[in-house]
């Protein structure tokens, strides 16, 4: 403004109109239209003060676009200065013309640079907020724009900026809730607070309240045996649920294939469609069971005219266990070869020791059972069994020689050929010795000779004897070598406190009981004679049926005295002691006293004598 000659003039700015862009015949024409043909001439300043007392700052003004401003738009609104509004203020930038009016809220009257501080964007959103008030209600159904991401939720313009919580997105919470930036969404809105301005809405109870009218409308109608259409929206272990518009239903893994599958994802993927078949429906728990694989017809019909008992075929191996394999025939038919049905005489501990997933393997049809959707198949049915041959190979009273495989409370295994053993039970291990284990005489890894005693094909078992290869002894040797009465010279080996074992040869032992040991009554045994002495007895009796020898030393020494008196007269003039009749056992210094030489075998092995 300038005053001269006591005249007001108002000055207009070259420089700003320069900087904005506007020629001068814009400029002149700007003016006027903004101050009208009585400024040109008249008292302007007047006229812009009885304006400026209608606006203040926070007012929103309706102005018009007069031209750009760098990048920006230069807005009239009535006043002495102009504004203008950055291109972000405009959600078309591009579209915006000279001379299209505009709302804006007026922040400032004037900033550094001599104009309007105006905000379009922040007028918008007083006059959504204004007209939105006016019609919205709490639980009104909106639709929205998700501008972007901010602490515990999403910033969503509907007219004017509201909240929408993170726990009120979905159903089912979105592992970003970020994917939903610049999508349009459908809300309800949860709450309005008019003095602050603020509105919560939430997408998860829109789509709850329209599920809930779907799912009422979906169990009223659906029926078992039904086909349906779904979405796939969540994978578990156990299975996956299909969304079938309203409810979800469960799509069991045992359900998906008539075959065998490790995990459901191998059959379907997230937000894929499939059609499935109702297979049950809970309306009460509002529950619904789905199924994939009753859609085709199952493998099983019929299975017992495609795979009759003893079929040889030909599978894959697609699981092993501890005890057997799985075998598929075809697809959704699958049969077991149980570990005892692998090999006739490999000592298979597990079954992965001989096959391996993915193996193609021949087996043999054993048994089915359609009801159970059971076949049981068998590997070593493909081969000759062994003990077909065994009974023919070994008849009782073959020796056979073979190697201790293991041993046993009862007995020992003894391997007479691969897959073919014999057990050599702990009571035919000798005629004469009492044993209370076989590894008091044999041990793992010993070469036998034993003979065959009887093969039970059946039961796949073969009878070993080790003591059967020389004669019994208490048949003929025993009775005919130790009579009742003879006096024999034995050791001491073993003191109980009811007797005292006396050997009296190597694996023959007779039993001095304590009331035989002297004519007194004698309460410890070890008080008459000790472990290793040795003693001269009496033999009271054989007992052939029990094996039993009784033995009497205070009888044996009865019988010595008189002898040793009717001798000492005649011992002194020969100058030397006389031996006592009998010797040991009556037997002196022969061999094979046991019966080991009475028993010989001809060609073949077979017991001759």
């Amino acid at each position: 403004m300038d005053t001269r000659k006591g005249k007001t003039f108002h000055m207009v700015d070259k420089n700003l109109i320069a900087q904005l862009e506007i020629d001068d015949d814009l400029a002149t024409t700007m003016v006027a239209d903004a101050l009208g043909e009585e400024v040109a001439g008249g008292d302007m300043e007047s006229i812009l003060g009885d304006q400026i007392v209608d606006f203040k700052t926070g007012s929103i003004l309706t102005g018009k676009i007069i031209g750009k401003a760098g990048d920006g738009f230069l807005v009239e609104v009535g006043l002495k200065s102009e504004g203008i509004l950055d291109r972000s203020e405009f959600d078309e930038p591009d579209d915006v013309e000279i001379g299209d009016s505009v709302d804006v809220l007026l922040e400032e009257m004037e900033t550094d640079q001599g104009t309007l501080k105006i905000s379009k964007r922040k007028a918008d959103r007083i006059r959504g907020w204004e007209r939105l008030i006016e019609k919205a209600h709490e639980g009104d159904e909106i639709e929205g724009k998700v501008m972007r991401k901010i602490k515990g939720g999403l910033l969503v313009d509907i007219g004017v900026p509201v909240f929408l919580p993170a726990s009120q997105v979905d159903v089912r919470r979105p592992a970003d809730i970020g994917e939903f930036i610049g999508k349009k969404i459908k809300a309800q809105i949860l709450k309005i607070d008019e003095p602050r301005r603020n509105i919560v809405i939430s997408r998860r109870k829109l789509i709850e309240d329209q599920r809930a009218e779907m799912r009422k409308k979906l169990l009223g109608n659906v029926k078992e045996g039904d086909t349906v259409k779904g979405v796939v929206k969540n994978i578990a272990d156990f299975g996956a649920f299909i969304d079938l518009g309203g409810i979800d239903g469960l799509l069991h893994i045992t359900d998906m294939s008539w075959g065998r599958i490790g995990h459901p994802s191998e059959m379907v993927k997230i937000d894929q469609e499939v059609q499935v078949k109702v297979l049950n429906v809970d309306r009460e728990k509002e529950k619904i069971a789905l199924g994939l694989k009753q859609l085709e017809s199952s493998p099983w019909e019929g299975i017992e005219s495609k795979y009759p008992a003893n079929t040889r075929i030909k599978g894959v191996v697609t699981n092993i266990v501890s005890y057997g394999a799985f075998v598929k025939l075809e697809d959704g038919v699958e049969g077991l070869v149980h570990i005892s049905e692998m090999s006739w005489t490999r000592r298979i501990n597990h079954p992965s020791e001989v096959l391996s997933i993915g193996e193609e393997v021949e087996v043999v049809v054993l048994e089915i059972d359609k009801n159970k959707q059971e076949i049981s198949l068998g590997m070593k049915q493909t081969e000759v069994n062994p003990w077909d041959l065994v009974a023919e190979k070994y008849p009782p009273g073959t020796v056979v020689e073979g190697k201790v495989r293991n041993l046993a409370s009862y007995g020992a295994f003894v391997e007479i050929e691969p897959g073919v053993d014999g057990l050599l039970h702990v009571s035919d291990l000798s005629w004469t010795k009492k044993l209370t284990h076989p590894n008091e005489l044999l041990k793992k890894g010993d070469a036998v000779k034993c003979v065959v005693l009887e093969v039970d094909q059946a039961k796949q078992r073969v009878s070993l004897g080790l003591k059967q290869l020389t004669q019994d002894p208490w048949l003929e040797a025993i009775p005919s070598h130790y009579q009742p009465g003879m006096i024999v010279h034995g050791k001491v080996t073993k003191i109980t406190n009811f007797g005292v074992f006396v050997e009296l040869e190597e694996d023959l032992e007779g039993l001095l009981h304590i009331s035989e040991l002297a004519d007194h009554k004698v309460e410890n045994p070890q008080d008459v004679v000790k472990a290793g002495q040795d003693v001269e007895v009496k033999i009271l009796r054989v007992d052939i049926e029990d094996r039993k020898i009784g033995l009497s030393l205070k009888r044996a020494q009865w019988t010595a005295e008189p002898d040793a008196e009717a001798q000492s007269g005649s011992t002194k003039a020969a100058g030397k002691k006389q031996p006592q009749s009998g010797g040991l056992g009556g037997l002196g210094d022969q061999h094979g006293a046991l019966g080991s030489d009475k028993i010989t075998f001809g060609p073949g092995g077979t017991n001759a004598g």
